[in-house]
């Protein structure tokens, strides 16, 4: 095949790892896990299992990887390991093998939600014996990797999630693509594009690909009139109206399976907006017990009990949608989690926490967490509560706090605190002195009144 009519979206692959559209946390996680591998050591976690949406890069992660680290990867079709002996005759051969010419050997293993318990009787125990027994590191990819016949998968998993890609992330993809094929291509047409994918980079190049060579030229109209919108699965409101809408219990649990939320966020909405549809009290306390509940499951799930995560699905789904009983579904309009959006507002303040954190545990030679835990609140009632702010100044000197430290410190005594910063900055050496031994002859005074009651 010409270079000219091969797919985009195999001729701009990614061929390194930064050249992999964001998915920073996945990138980090993943690089760590093999060169543990490559070390000689096998980690606690002998799998690695990438999940998220379609064409987020999880595949072009895994080759991008083996080719800067010099592994050699075996990439297996769903179809090769279906059965008992499919996985017999291809993953366990390949999971004992060793390469000559390369550092390692990846096993890639595609959609492995894909395997049915039924029709593919035996392949999951055939395929948790190659598991616990490989000599070289097994990744495999899913769309859902909560589904109950992979629980015991993921106990020897190292789960990494792949996020949806942005509009911007994805334009700036046809944008790189456009150029280098001396395109002309409108930004609203790639604004158009990136908004039909859904986050999905493979269908945007492809929609790119099916404009350019048509037309040699990427216009709105003709965005419009190609690109037609996919059906993905649902979205937060049409998860939200599947829930509280429902008829019957099974069509409340398949609203929340097959939402592309994680279960934190879902829940987060729930909450917020159950008073909105449920007006009756009652209604309302079985609603929110059952959202309880589903919190509990989740953390222990997330701390090793899988088994557990599916009661999440039925208290977040069914559980929610049968708590109306007595009352009557309200007409509100559905909102924004008041949680997620003080999240959002509040993540400067809380990087400056991170920053201010991280700044004196250089200092005192601890950790960041005994710094926000033990050291940060104390600060912080010194900067706001004592009277006389010269200490507040003098622990801002010392430590070498910058504006913004103080003032997540000080909060309204801010002006306070700096200002007796500059009063000292700018007193003379023997004025200091003079305030120090004045305040020393003040403590010992009080120190002899209070001996006389001792």
């Amino acid at each position: 095949m010409s270079e000219r009519r091969l797919p985009w979206v195999i001729k701009y692959r990614p061929r390194r790892v930064e050249e992999v559209v964001g998915q920073d946390q996945a990138k980090k996680a993943l690089r760590e896990w093999l060169e543990e591998w490559l070390k000689g050591r096998v980690p606690s976690k002998r799998v690695a299992l990438l999940y998220g949406p379609p064409g987020v890069g999880k595949t072009s992660l895994v080759e991008a990887l083996a080719r800067e680290l010099n592994m050699e990867v075996l990439e297996l079709n769903a179809s090769d390991y279906r059965r008992r002996s499919d996985i017999e005759r291809t993953v366990a051969v390949a999971a004992k093998k060793r390469p000559l010419f390369r550092r390692g050997l990846i096993i890639l293993m595609d959609e492995v939600d894909g395997l049915d318990p039924k029709a593919d009787e035996g392949g999951i125990e055939a395929l948790m014996n190659v598991v616990k027994e490989t000599l070289n590191p097994i990744i495999m990819t899913a769309n859902d990797p909560w589904r109950e016949h992979l629980r015991d998968l993921r106990e020897y998993s190292l789960m990494v999630e792949f996020r949806e890609l942005t509009n911007t992330q994805i334009i700036a993809l046809l944008q790189r693509i456009c150029e280098s094929e001396r395109l002309k291509c409108d930004k609203e047409a790639l604004a158009y594009i990136a908004e039909r994918s859904m986050g999905d980079a493979r269908a945007a190049v492809n929609d790119l690909q099916t404009i350019a060579e048509g037309y040699r030229e990427v216009t709105l109209d003709l965005a419009r009139t190609i690109v037609k919108g996919r059906e993905k699965t649902l979205n937060i409101w049409r998860t939200l109206s599947g829930v509280f809408y429902a008829k019957q219990a099974w069509m409340a649990k398949r609203a929340v399976t097959q939402s592309e939320e994680d279960y934190e966020t879902l829940i987060a909405w729930l909450n917020d907006n159950i008073p909105k549809k449920y007006g009756d009290p009652q209604d309302l306390y079985r609603a929110y017990e059952s959202l309880a509940r589903a919190t509990i499951f989740l953390n222990r799930s997330k701390a090793g009990e899988w088994g557990l995560l599916s009661y999440v699905f039925d208290l977040i789904g069914p559980g929610v949608a049968f708590a109306r009983v007595s009352g009557k579904i309200l007409e509100a309009r559905y909102g924004f989690p008041e949680r997620i959006r003080l999240m959002s507002q509040l993540k400067a303040r809380r990087e400056l926490r991170e920053k201010l954190a991280e700044h004196l545990a250089r200092r005192l030679l601890t950790s960041k967490r005994t710094v926000k835990n033990e050291v940060i609140p104390v600060l912080t009632v010194i900067f706001r509560n004592e009277t006389d702010p010269t200490m507040a100044a003098r622990l801002a000197l010392g430590y070498r706090l910058d504006k913004d430290m103080i003032e997540y410190l000080a909060g309204p005594r801010t002006n306070d605190v700096l200002k007796a910063v500059e009063k000292i900055r700018k007193a003379k050496p023997e004025e200091i002195e003079h305030k120090k031994a004045k305040e020393e002859k003040t403590r010992k005074k009080e120190s002899k009144g209070l001996d006389r009651y001792i």
